[in-house]
C-alpha cells in the first residue's frame, strides 16, 4: 500500500521503519532538513522537506492516491490541518495524531467531523488505557482497549437473591448500554443465547457504560461490597489526565502528586473526586508521609523516565502492592522487560510503541483480527472489519445469528456499546464475542 507520513520524530520514525519493513511503499514529510537527511539515509523510503500543512507539497506527494495519510508531527494544529488537507485531496484514509485532550472532547464540536479525519490517535490516552485495563481488571478478559476505555467490563458472581436467577436471557431487561457477553458455569465457558437460562453461581461477565454496569452488578449480588482500591498518580501529565477518567468508578480512591502548584490548581477544579498533592514523589519523607505503601497502585505518569523509574522503586520498597510507569524515551523501551522482571515494576507502557501498534491496527489487510482465544476451544473474541459487500450491512445488530455477541460497535468516529436496533455500515469494525462453531459462519457474513 501507498502511505504518506507527516512528522519524522520519534514517533514517526518508528513507524516508517515499521511500515517499511511490512513492506508498504512510504513516502515521508519532514520539515527538518537534519531529520530528514537522517532518516532517508536509514530507511528504505521517500523523504520530502517541508511543511506538512502545505496543499502543495502534500499535492506533490501524491496524496490524492495514497491509502493511508499519517499526520504524526508533535503539533496537534498541523496533524489536524495535513490530515484535513490530505482528505480533501483525495487521501482514503487519514489518521491524525494528537495529545491535547481537547479535540477529543466532542461536547461542543466534533473536531474529527469537522476536519474529516478518519482517526485520531492520543498516544497518552492509548497508555492511560493500558495502565487502566490492568487495574481495573488484572487477569481477567477485558475489551476495553479497543473501545478506548469507554467500556466498562466486571465480573459478577450471581447470588441465589438476584431477581435473574431462573430467567431465560430472551426474558432479561438489563436496559441499553450493558451485556452480559459471557457466562462461566461449572467451570465452563458459555457465550449467551436467548435461551439460555441464568442460575445462581455463575460468573457474568458484564459489559457496557460505567452506571449500567454498576446497577446491573447491585441487582445480580446484591449483596456485595465493592472494595475500594487506593490508586496514586505521580505526575499530573496528559497520561494522568486520561487515567483519571477511565477510573471514575467510585470504588477508585484517587491521589496525584504533582509539583507544579498551577497544575494541581487545575487538576482540583477539573476532577473535584480526587485528592491533589503539591509535592514530588521523588521525596521520601513525603512519599512516608502520604502512605504510598499502603497503596494498592502506585503509577509513574511523569514526563521524566528517570523519575518514573526511581519513584516506583521507592514506591514498591515502601509497600505499594502494584507499581507502574510510563517510559517516554526509545533508548529505555529496549528494558522494559527487565525492569519488570528484576525491579518489581508489574506494567510499564511506552507511547511510542502504543501508537505504532494501534496504527498498524488500523492499516492491517486481514479483514478480522482475533483478540482472545476463550478457555476450552469455547469461542473467540474477534474484532471483524465489515466488508462493503457483506449481507450484514444495512441491517441491525439484532440480526446476528444465535451464539454471538456484539460487544463494540466502531463507527467511523465512535466506539460505543450497541443497541439492538442499531445499524451496521460498511467499514465498520465489530469486537465480537462468538462461539467457536460459529466463527466461520459469522466470518462469512461479515467479511
Amino acid at each position: 500500500m501507498k502511505i504518506v507520513v507527516v512528522g519524522a520524530g520519534e514517533v514517526g520514525r518508528f513507524l516508517c521503519q515499521t511500515l517499511s519493513e511490512s513492506g508498504h511503499d512510504v513516502i515521508v514529510i519532514e520539515s527538518s532538513g537534519t531529520t530528514a537527511q537522517e532518516v532517508d539515509e536509514a530507511a528504505d523510503v521517500r523523504v520530502l522537506e517541508g511543511n506538512g500543512a502545505s496543499a502543495e507539497l502534500l499535492k506533490d506527494a501524491g496524496v490524492g492516491e495514497c491509502d493511508f495519510f499519517l499526520a504524526m508531527t508533535s503539533d496537534d494544529r498541523t496533524n489536524l490541518i495535513s490530515s484535513s488537507l490530505a482528505k480533501a485531496l483525495g487521501a482514503r484514509v487519514t489518521i491524525a495524531r494528537i495529545h491535547d485532550q481537547t479535540y477529543s472532547d466532542n461536547s461542543h464540536v466534533n473536531y474529527q467531523l469537522h476536519f474529516g479525519i478518519d482517526f485520531l490517535i492520543n498516544p497518552e490516552a492509548l497508555s492511560a488505557v493500558a495502565l487502566a485495563k490492568a487495574i481495573r481488571h488484572p487477569g481477567r478478559v477485558a475489551v476495553e482497549n479497543f473501545a478506548r476505555g469507554e467500556i466498562e467490563v466486571q465480573q459478577v458472581r450471581v447470588s441465589p437473591k438476584s431477581k435473574y436467577v431462573g430467567k431465560r436471557f430472551g426474558e432479561m431487561r438489563l436496559g441499553q448500554g450493558v451485556y452480559i457477553g459471557l457466562l462461566q458455569r461449572e467451570g465452563q465457558i458459555e457465550i449467551p443465547t436467548p435461551d439460555l437460562v441464568l442460575q445462581a453461581g455463575d460468573l457474568a461477565t458484564l459489559f457496557g457504560r460505567t452506571d449500567m454496569v454498576n446497577e446491573i452488578r447491585q441487582k445480580m449480588e446484591p449483596a456485595s461490597q465493592t472494595d475500594l482500591v487506593r490508586v496514586v498518580l505521580f505526575g499530573g501529565s496528559e497520561t494522568t489526565i486520561a487515567l483519571v477518567r477511565l477510573l471514575k468508578n467510585p470504588r477508585f480512591k484517587i491521589r496525584v502528586m504533582e509539583s507544579d502548584a498551577k497544575l494541581c490548581q487545575q487538576l482540583a477544579e477539573r476532577f473535584p473526586h480526587v485528592t491533589v498533592i503539591h509535592g514530588s514523589a521523588t521525596s521520601l519523607r513525603l512519599m512516608e508521609e502520604e502512605q504510598i505503601g499502603s497503596a494498592d497502585y502506585f503509577v509513574a505518569c511523569t514526563k521524566d523516565d528517570e523519575n518514573n523509574i526511581m519513584t516506583c522503586l521507592q514506591a514498591r520498597k515502601l509497600g505499594a502492592s502494584h507499581v507502574q510507569l510510563v517510559i517516554n524515551k526509545p533508548d529505555y523501551e529496549e528494558v522494559l522487560d527487565e525492569l519488570k522482571n528484576t525491579l518489581g515494576v508489574e506494567l510499564a507502557v511506552a507511547p511510542r510503541t502504543a501508537t505504532v501498534q494501534e496504527v498498524m491496527r488500523y492499516i492491517s489487510r486481514e479483514s478480522s483480527q482475533e483478540l482472545v482465544e476463550l478457555p476450552d476451544n469455547s469461542g473467540k473474541i474477534l474484532e471483524v472489519r465489515v466488508a462493503d459487500h457483506s449481507p450484514m450491512v444495512g441491517k441491525a445488530i439484532r440480526n446476528m445469528p444465535s451464539g454471538v455477541v456484539v460487544v463494540v460497535l466502531m463507527h467511523k468516529f465512535q466506539a460505543k456499546l450497541p443497541a439492538a436496533d442499531d445499524v451496521i455500515l460498511a467499514g465498520d469494525r465489530l469486537v465480537v464475542i462468538v462461539r467457536e462453531d460459529k466463527v466461520k459462519e459469522l466470518l462469512n457474513m461479515l467479511t
